[in-house]
């Protein structure tokens, strides 16, 4: 994961809203295209940019391709973001 596609994924309101979806679990491409007044191939690009950042993982069964959050990759950024948070141990005191 590089935090570049990770951001750029992000900055997106539909694949934030897919991600959002996919907080309660696992869905298909299907149910995930039926949310959307778009079509199935501009879905299908934004879960291509979520797996490319590995936002999403991507598994099959039999004629279906399930999504679901990958917790690791929001863990690791949101430990990157958890270093700003807190003290200001770095600012000039007069």
């Amino acid at each position: 994961m590089g935090f570049p596609d990770t951001f750029k994924a992000l900055s997106d309101p539909v694949r934030r809203e897919i991600l959002i979806m996919l907080k309660d679990g696992k869905m298909s491409a299907g149910e995930i295209s039926s949310k959307f007044n778009m079509t199935g191939a501009t879905v299908s690009y934004h879960l291509s940019q979520l797996k490319k950042a590995d936002l999403v993982l991507e598994t099959r069964y039999k004629n279906f391709i399930y999504y679901e959050l990958n917790v690791s990759v929001f863990e690791e950024t949101m430990l990157w973001f958890a270093q700003f948070i807190g003290g200001n141990s770095h600012e000039k005191q007069d």
